[in-house]
């Protein structure tokens, strides 16, 4: 049986026309750049998230740069973060001229704040939680110690669209909230593409401006933004997909709890560790991600049995060569190397079936055995 990891035409299957319609007006209208498509869907991810005002802007990434910009965060500034993560969050403070300071993380993949409070310095200018595998950190203990502090907090919610807590939605808590809209993602477009949530609308309207080479109007500059912008095509994407997000999301958490099920009643429940699910909150699993031991034999157990699998993230920040000669770099992060060395990512997606999950896990147990 073949498990691919993730399978989009499945998705894309159960909402063809709705999608090609809202294409082919995008094509009638010729109207591609910015534009009623992205200011409805700016409008409805607000309403979505509960946030002042969002913006739309061309990628996940541009959003964590753009949201540091807007933040005056620059040369000379700190900016702490998990070591655990995708490149881009610390890519984005980089391009910023300000320096990553890098944070070691729990048992749930998410910054540790005991370290976190251990490595501020007088420097430090923001602190980006993020929000791994679909698991939203507890934002409002990391809102309070940031604020102690007088730290911006930019919510690295590139893969946690969706996901909810009593206090609020992810990327909507802290000042500012990167979203990417990846094709992989959770809500994911036809192409590159990203969001910024935003608290302040004074914010949200400078990052407008930003994303158009620093416009105030037509080729007057107030400063030296980026091209930035979010496409049209994919605002019209997302916007049918949106309309099924929550519904999405019910789906991989089911997903979630039948792996759950067939893990426990496993021979190798012992010894294979599964995600945790918050309480009060809603995971929404854009990796089911458990942890290991002889991991990479496995992915080459499964591999040849055609099960799709990943690791997110075999080295952490802390560990790349770009990083190396970095003042202050720490020596260990104890938490992150382990857990690169254990976690593997299984398929997710709502039209994964019983049969495939099961197959899974037995794959899983014919090579401990």
């Amino acid at each position: 049986m073949k498990v691919p990891q993730l399978d989009l035409r499945a998705q894309f299957d159960s909402i063809r026309e709705e999608v090609m319609e809202a294409v082919s007006e995008v094509f009638e209208s010729q109207y591609f750049i910015l534009g009623p498509n992205v200011q409805n869907f700016e409008k409805e991810a607000a309403e979505f998230l509960g946030a002042a005002d969002c913006v739309g802007v061309s990628s996940g990434s541009d959003a964590l740069r753009i949201a540091l910009a807007v933040h005056d965060v620059g040369p000379g500034d700190e900016v702490l973060l998990p070591s655990f993560t995708f490149f881009a969050t610390a890519g984005a403070v980089v391009h910023q001229g300000a320096k990553p300071v890098f944070v070691d993380i729990d048992e749930d993949y998410l910054m540790d704040l005991g370290d976190a409070w251990r490595r501020r310095s007088s420097k430090a200018k923001a602190v980006i939680p993020v929000h791994l595998y679909g698991l939203q950190a507890p934002m409002e203990s990391l809102i309070a110690w940031a604020r102690d502090w007088g730290l911006t907090v930019i919510e690295d919610a590139a893969q946690s669209f969706g996901a909810r807590r009593a206090e609020g939605a992810s990327g909507a808590m802290g000042d500012a909230g990167a979203v990417s809209f990846f094709p992989s993602k959770n809500l994911g477009g036809a192409g590159d593409g990203g969001l910024i949530a935003f608290r302040d609308p004074e914010k949200a309207a400078r990052a407008r401006s930003y994303r158009m080479h620093g416009e105030s109007r037509r080729y007057h500059h107030e400063e030296v933004g980026v091209n930035g912008r979010l496409d049209a095509l994919q605002a019209a994407v997302l916007r049918v997909k949106m309309r099924h997000l929550d519904k999405w999301n019910l789906q991989r958490r089911e997903v979630a709890a039948r792996y759950e099920s067939l893990f426990a009643a496993s021979s190798v429940a012992e010894f294979v560790k599964r995600p945790n699910h918050p309480e009060g909150g809603e995971h929404v699993f854009h990796q089911y991600t458990i942890r290991v031991p002889r991991r990479d034999p496995l992915i080459t157990h499964l591999q040849e049995r055609e099960v799709g699998c990943g690791v997110y993230y075999p080295v952490p920040l802390h560990k790349q060569n770009c990083f190396a000669g970095l003042p202050g770099l720490p020596t260990s992060l104890p938490v992150c190397e382990k857990l690169a060395e254990e976690v593997l990512s299984l398929p997710i997606y709502p039209e994964l079936s019983d049969d495939q999950q099961s197959f899974v896990v037995e794959c899983i147990e014919d090579f401990y055995a």
